[in-house]
């Protein structure tokens, strides 16, 4: 392959590694906390036997998932993480993020045993 048809990945007239820039994608609109049915599950299967409270069914951008995701694991004291657009909680905290979801307008339904 002659020189001139591989790309830049490091160039160090640019700043950098050049294959990890961002691009502006604009975000897709979040649907309104009202029009939202999210539900709560518990789940332990393939943890260990630790336990995780699931939030899903949320229709919000990337950047309001996460956000919603920092209010909720503050409001438990718990450790999370957003995969595949589900909120997982660290613990059974149905019962709490039900009371948040219920106080920033959203509907929300315990699901599970």
């Amino acid at each position: 392959m002659p020189k001139d048809d591989r790309p830049t990945v490091y160039s160090s007239s640019s700043g950098g590694d050049t294959s990890k820039k961002k691009k502006n994608i604009p975000l897709s609109p979040s649907l309104a906390p009202e029009k939202h049915l999210v539900y709560l599950h518990r789940e332990s299967k393939g943890r260990g036997g630790a336990t995780v409270t699931l939030v899903k069914e949320l229709h919000l951008n990337e950047k309001d998932l996460k956000k919603l995701a920092t209010a909720l694991k503050q409001a438990c004291g718990a450790g999370g993480t957003i995969k595949d657009g589900v909120i997982e909680i660290q613990g059974d905290h149905r019962e709490k993020i039900a009371d948040v979801l219920g106080k920033l307008g959203y509907k929300s339904r315990i699901a599970g045993g």
